[in-house]
């Protein structure tokens, strides 16, 4: 059975990096396939992973876009439906231990309802072979409280370690409640803390909000220093205070 795994936060606080480590964690587990997607529009979950990404969803929407204006981007004897098919088949990306797919940003003004719908369209049609589908979303939920996404099974909200950032995932929280998304695991991990402590106004927010800490990760300079170096985070070593301190809150999940 498919087991959904989706990470929210504001930008900024480190939620890919731990959703790449995530996502690395449970392909070593061996428990079954995984299927990472990223549903950010400003998406670089493929760096954190070290993945090549050739054509996102978003711009193969542009490609199919571009062919009502020029039919001769079709290849002659195929349909745009045809077409359309074969790009977004094209657009999942398979690796020795993880597939992928990169939702992407269109090029054009306007919102991104269609290649939305695209994401949710390839998603359900991929989702069945995996056992589990982690989601980097953007900022709020919007992917999971419109319906695009299947049903979430486990919700991790990532702030960084401000009192700001426990408000801001405290708002995303409100809303999961709201939307009765009926997650079974709907936790808080609070990144970059210097020393991996918390102070007493930001456990005072935290507990204000009503949120259920699963743990904090320590600030780590090696995870800048990866980044600095174009190297993808989850290369960081297993000793590093990053990966020993994510590694302890992934095993205290039900996944």
């Amino acid at each position: 059975m498919t087991q959904t795994i989706a990470l929210a936060g504001k930008g900024g606080v480190g939620k890919t990096t731990i959703c790449g480590m995530l996502i690395q964690y449970l392909c070593r587990k061996k428990n079954g396939a995984v299927l990472a997607v990223d549903a950010d529009a400003n998406s670089n979950l493929n760096e954190v992973l070290g993945v090549e990404v050739e054509m996102t969803l978003g711009e193969i929407r542009e490609t199919i876009a571009q062919a009502g204006i020029d039919p001769s981007v079709i290849p002659g004897g195929m349909t745009k439906a045809d077409y359309a098919d074969m790009m977004f088949s094209d657009a999942l990306i398979e690796n020795d231990d993880f597939d992928m797919l990169v939702m992407g940003r269109t090029q054009g003004k306007g919102c991104y309802c269609y290649v939305n719908g695209v994401l949710g369209a390839q998603v359900d049609k991929y989702a069945k072979n995996y056992r589990y589908v982690v989601v980097d979303n953007e900022a709020g939920l919007e992917h999971i409280s419109r319906g695009i996404l299947p049903k979430v099974d486990t919700i991790l909200l990532v702030s960084d370690c401000s009192r700001r950032g426990i408000q801001a995932v405290g708002r995303i929280a409100e809303m999961i409640r709201e939307l009765k998304l009926g997650a079974s695991q709907v936790k808080l991990i609070v990144n970059r803390a210097p020393g991996g402590v918390l102070n007493d106004g930001v456990k005072e927010e935290i507990a204000k909000q009503g949120l259920d800490l699963i743990g904090v990760v320590p600030h780590d300079d090696t995870v800048y220093e990866f980044d600095a170096e174009g190297r993808p985070s989850v290369e960081v070593p297993e000793a590093s205070p990053i990966k020993q301190a994510v590694h302890a809150i992934f095993d205290q999940l039900t996944l």
